[in-house]
């Protein structure tokens, strides 16, 4: 065999395994809880800070799952990325906003936890949030 259809092969059997490897990623639908956003907001600001807010149901109160859950939502250098989690068939908020108040106080008894990544990275998972 040529050492040209030696690296032919190789480049293919390369190819298909960085395909495989990206299609096989860990993400949102391999978490367990049934977790489904309800509400998003963005700011329209692409210049500064971008604000991320979700409100996201979860089946049950698998705090690991959800810290995960938050881990995989998109995050921008200096920006902030919130997520609040509400259980199944409680209220949840079909409107959230920026701002040190994300959704009306009505709906805050009902969350379960709180997902923050604020700028820098920093990370913070907090256990019903509002009380």
């Amino acid at each position: 065999m040529k050492l040209k259809h030696i690296l032919i092969l190789a480049s293919f059997v390369l190819v298909g395994w960085f395909i495989y490897d990206s299609f096989s990623l860990p993400s949102v639908d391999d978490l367990e809880g049934d977790f489904k956003e309800v509400a998003f907001y963005r700011n329209e600001n692409n210049t500064g800070p971008i604000v991320r807010v979700y409100a996201v149901t979860v089946a049950d109160t698998l705090w690991q799952q959800m810290q995960q859950y938050g881990e995989f939502m998109p995050h921008t250098k200096y920006g902030n990325t919130k997520v609040y989690f509400f259980l199944e068939g409680s209220p949840v908020p079909d409107k959230v906003f920026a701002g040190d108040q994300n959704f009306e106080a009505q709906f805050q008894e009902f969350a379960v936890a709180r997902y923050e990544k604020e700028s820098m990275g920093q990370e913070s998972f907090v256990q019903y949030p509002f009380r």
